[in-house]
C-alpha cells in the first residue's frame, strides 16, 4: 500500500449512497444455520442467526471496522511504516480541512513528512521505529539544510503521527512512548541553523514596487500596514463579514491561523483603511474584494489603452487567447500568490546588477532559463545574488511586523497584542521590535 498525493478539494455531499457508503448487513448461511458478515473481503461467522449473541458480535465487529476507517485491523507486530501512512493520510486528509472545507497548510506539512519517512522506512515494520530511526530522520532535514525551529516541528510531527496509529491501535503504545523521549534539537548544540528572525521592512522598499503591482495587490499590502493583518486573512476578505456599524469597522475572518482552537478574530479597520478598502466593496457581497481575475482583466484593458497600432492592423483583443491555458486566475488570491506579485515586484523595482544578470542567448535571441542561468553562476556569485535578494526583497509577513512595531511604540505591547489577535504577550514581543531609541534617552538622563 502506498501514499499517493489525493486531491485536496473538498467535494459536496451529494445525497445519495455509493456501494461503499453502505453498512454490510448480517447474513444467514444456509448449511450451517449460523449468522455472517463480510467486511473487506473478510468473512466473520458469529454463531446461530439472529440470536442475541449473535446479534451482540455483529454489532461489535461492524462498529470496529467503520471506527478503524472501513478497514480490517492489522496485526500490531506486522504493520509496515508505509501501511501506517496510507491510513494516516485517509484521516489526515479529512480531519486537516477549515471550515469552508479547504485544505489547510498542515495538511502539506505532513505530507512532507510522509516522503521523508517513505524515503527511508518503507518497508520497515512500524514497531521497530525507534528514537534511533527518528534521529535519523532528523538528521535528514538538517543535511537539507533546514532551519532549527523547523526540523523540530517535523519531528514533533513524526511524533504526532505514531500517536495517532497508537490510538488506533496499529502499533504499540511502547513506540510512541519512546518516541517521545527524543528531546527536540538545542540551540549551540546542533549543526542545524537558527532562523533568521523576521524583521520589519524598510518603507522605502515598499514604495519601490508600488509601480510594479496590481492595485488590488498594493490595496493589500496598505490593508497589512494599517490594520496588522496576516496575507491569509486579508485573501478571504468579503464584504459581507466586515461589520460597518461603526466608526470602526470589524472584520471577522471565516477562518484563521487560530480558528481551529476556537478563537475568535478581529480585525479593525479604521478611516484610512476604509478609504482604502472602498472601492473594493462595490461588488456582491459574497465576492472576494481582491480577485486576481479582475487584476488580470485591468491589465489587459490598461494594455490596450495604451496600444498605439490601429486595430486594423490585426491583434485584436481577445485574439491571440490561449484556449487551454496551464494557469487560469481565480476569484481569490492565496497566500502563495500574493507572495509571488511582491517578489516579482521586487525583481523589477531593485534588479540585479548588470553582472548578475541572465545573458541574452545568440543563438535564440532570448534570455536564460533559470536553470541555464544558475548553472554559470560561480559560488561567489550566488552569494552575492542571495545578499543582494536579502538586502532589496521584501515578503508580506514582515508587513505584519511593521504594524506591530508601529502599534508597540506608540501605543504600548497591550494595544499590540488585541490589535494583533494574540492570546499572550509573549507573542506579541516576537513580532514587535523593541525601542531602542527609547531605552537611549532613558540611559542618557539616568546614566
Amino acid at each position: 500500500m502506498s501514499v499517493k498525493k489525493a486531491s485536496i478539494s473538498a467535494s459536496p455531499p451529494t445525497g445519495k449512497f455509493s456501494k461503499s457508503d453502505r453498512v454490510p448487513k448480517l447474513r444467514r448461511h444456509k448449511p450451517t444455520g449460523q449468522g455472517y458478515v463480510v467486511l473487506s473481503g473478510r468473512t466473520f461467522y458469529l454463531g446461530r442467526h439472529n440470536s442475541p449473541e449473535a446479534l451482540q458480535k455483529y454489532h461489535r465487529v461492524l462498529a470496529e471496522w467503520m471506527a478503524n476507517g472501513r478497514q480490517l485491523r492489522i496485526d500490531p507486530q506486522q504493520i509496515t511504516v508505509k501501511e501506517m501512512l496510507a491510513r494516516f493520510w485517509l484521516y489526515a486528509e479529512n480531519h486537516y480541512r477549515r471550515s469552508n472545507g479547504a485544505a489547510s497548510s498542515e495538511l502539506g506539512n505532513y505530507l512532507t513528512v510522509i516522503k521523508f519517512l517513505k524515503k527511508l522506512y518503507a518497508d520497515t515494520r512500524a514497531c521497530d521505529f525507534g528514537p534511533m530511526a527518528l534521529r535519523v530522520v532528523r538528521e535528514q532535514m538538517v543535511a537539507q539544510g533546514w532551519c532549527r525551529s523547523s526540523v523540530n516541528r517535523m519531528a514533533g510531527r513524526i511524533k504526532s503521527i505514531f500517536r495517532w496509529a497508537t490510538e488506533q491501535e496499529l502499533i504499540p503504545g511502547s513506540i510512541w512512548h519512546a518516541l517521545m523521549a527524543v528531546a527536540g534539537l538545542r540551540s549551540g548544540y546542533c549543526e542545524a541553523p537558527e532562523p533568521a528572525p523576521v524583521r520589519p521592512v524598510r518603507q522605502e522598499l515598499v514604495d519601490a514596487v508600488k509601480p510594479f503591482v496590481s492595485r488590488q495587490i498594493w490595496a493589500m499590502i496598505q490593508l497589512q500596514l494599517l490594520t496588522a493583518a496576516r496575507p491569509g486573512e486579508l485573501c478571504v476578505l468579503r464584504p459581507c463579514d466586515i461589520d460597518r456599524s461603526g466608526k470602526v469597522w470589524m472584520y471577522k475572518p471565516p477562518h484563521h491561523k487560530t480558528s481551529h482552537h476556537g478563537h475568535e478574530r478581529v480585525v479593525y479597520i479604521g478611516p484610512r483603511a476604509q478609504a482604502m478598502l472602498m472601492p473594493f466593496l462595490l461588488r456582491p457581497a459574497e465576492s472576494y474584494c481582491f480577485s486576481p481575475a479582475e487584476a488580470l482583466h485591468e491589465h489587459y484593458q490598461q494594455r490596450h489603452q495604451l496600444r498605439k497600432t490601429p486595430l486594423h492592423y490585426g491583434n485584436r483583443p481577445g485574439a491571440n487567447r490561449v484556449e487551454r491555458p496551464q494557469r487560469t486566475p481565480g476569484d481569490q488570491y492565496d497566500v502563495n500568490a500574493y507572495r509571488r506579485a511582491i517578489e516579482r515586484a521586487c525583481e523589477l523595482a531593485s534588479p540585479l546588477p548588470e553582472h548578475l544578470r541572465s545573458q541574452r542567448l545568440e543563438e535564440t535571441r532570448k534570455r536564460e532559463t533559470p536553470q541555464q542561468w544558475r548553472s554559470h553562476l560561480s559560488d561567489a556569485q550566488k552569494a552575492e545574488v542571495r545578499a543582494w535578494r536579502k538586502a532589496h526583497h521584501w515578503h508580506p509577513h514582515q508587513l505584519r511586523h511593521n504594524a506591530a512595531t508601529g502599534l508597540r511604540k506608540e501605543f504600548g505591547l497591550e494595544t499590540a497584542r488585541i490589535i494583533l489577535g494574540h492570546r499572550s504577550a509573549a507573542v506579541t514581543l516576537i513580532y514587535a521590535e523593541a525601542d531602542m531609541q527609547k531605552a537611549i534617552e532613558v540611559i542618557e538622563k539616568v546614566g
